[in-house]
């Protein structure tokens, strides 16, 4: 059987979310690490994870293309180009880059844009995104070191990065309901707009415009404007109405969290964990002087006895910025993650198999050098985090968290819910 939608994350931690999403809406879903090597069998969405968003835009879009083409190869009805709930990329992209070239690829001339997500706090109004109370641009997003998020405005932000003309669609459009929203959509396109940015401040709305996306060829945005499309593949007859897809193989041994983001979500969570349990932090400056922070991390973890271990190299903003002044944003993100794969790997061979990480890069490093390829989804953490076990490779439970997510008690709740 075809595949009924075939989605490409620019992320790790993304692709989780939006597979996560779509699997607790009763589609049968397989994450992909990177383009798969051949048919993926008895699924109905196969999400891709990239590792695409801070990647030279080049780059970004010759990978998102051929992610496409293999989901075009399997019969997909529909795309989903799913991106941060944050919108966040480099100044040169990749948000717009991607979606101009999967439109032209797919010899479409329209899509949506909707990173909203109410439910974790990203709301999206009169085209402004807000992360709870606070417009983007004062949220912890102005301090990321890769991507930092200095405007709100979403029309001003992708705009450059496009030749497609960006338009916006009200939420007093989106009140009205999925028939409004889809005849706002048919004029936008007609008036020449290729790219719409579409209000959202409730899951409700958020469903409305799913569901507006009947035919829709490819839709763009954060996981939860995907909570309305199965339900267009159920009207169709294409979905069953109801599905049991709960079952998640018990994986015993010991676990560990690795932290690489220092998202202000991250940053409390690790704090919290601290106060009751150890943990090891990654001394950047001694990892950049060349010091074995790798071989101090694994041999410090084997002091503690198959308890929980933390190993993090979060680090407040300031922290952050004399760092990379001194040696190079890219050049610092790229030993860090670096390192935590390479103690996440250490210890996978020591005997871990139940594995927490932090943060959207760290996480796409970790996952590339244990080399999985592909990821089952299991029950959801909290909004946009799902157990995953790994299915080609040995046994290993992931939850890939974007460094964004998760309540402060996070790692915590984490651990406790896998039998």
């Amino acid at each position: 059987m075809s595949l009924l939608l075939g989605c490409i994350a620019d992320d790790f931690t993304g692709g989780t979310d939006l597979a996560g999403t779509l699997s607790a809406e009763g589609m049968r879903t397989v994450q992909s690490i990177g383009v798969p090597d051949g048919p993926v069998a008895d699924t109905d969405a196969v999400v891709i994870a990239l590792k695409s968003r801070t990647a030279p835009p080049a780059v970004a879009v010759a990978e998102s293309l051929a992610a496409l083409r293999w989901l075009r190869a399997q019969g997909c009805q529909q795309y989903f180009f799913k991106y941060c709930s944050t919108f966040d990329s480099t100044p040169a992209g990749n948000i717009g880059p991607v979606a101009e070239a999967l439109l032209a690829e797919l010899g479409a001339d329209f899509t949506i844009a909707c990173p909203a997500y109410p439910e974790n706090g990203r709301t999206v109004y009169r085209g402004h995104l807000f992360v709870g109370d606070e417009l983007l641009s004062e949220s912890g997003m102005k301090d990321h070191p890769l991507t930092p998020m200095t405007d709100a405005r979403l029309l001003r932000v992708l705009q450059p990065q496009t030749r497609l003309r960006v338009g916006l669609i009200t939420h007093e459009v989106v009140a009205t309901g999925s028939a409004a929203i889809a005849a706002a959509c048919r004029r936008a396109a007609a008036a020449g707009t290729g790219i719409a940015i579409v209000d959202a401040i409730s899951t409700a709305d958020l469903r409305a415009i799913g569901n507006a996306c009947t035919g829709m060829l490819l839709v763009t945005g954060g996981s939860g404007v995907a909570l309305g499309l199965p339900d267009n593949f159920r009207r169709s007859g294409e979905l069953p109405a109801t599905r049991d897809i709960s079952s998640f193989p018990r994986i015993d041994g010991s676990a560990a969290i690795i932290a690489g983001s220092c998202s202000t979500a991250t940053r409390a969570q690790v704090a919290q964990w601290l106060r009751h349990h150890p943990g090891f932090r990654v001394d950047v400056l001694r990892l950049l002087e060349g010091a074995d922070i790798s071989g101090e991390a694994l041999a410090w973890a084997t002091t503690q006895h198959g308890q929980p271990v933390l190993i993090y190299a979060t680090a407040a903003p300031e922290d952050i910025r004399a760092v990379q002044a001194a040696a190079g944003t890219q050049a610092v993100g790229a030993q860090i993650e670096q390192t935590l794969a390479d103690i996440a790997a250490g210890l996978v061979n020591a005997g871990t198999c139940r594995l927490v990480i932090a943060g959207g890069e760290t996480s796409g490093a970790v996952v590339k050098r244990l080399g999985l390829r592909a990821l089952s989804i299991g029950p959801v953490i909290e909004p946009g985090v799902p157990w995953t076990c790994s299915i080609d490779a040995q046994p290993l439970a992931l939850a890939l968290k974007s460094g964004n997510f998760g309540s402060r008690d996070f790692f915590e709740k984490a651990l406790a819910s896998l039998p």
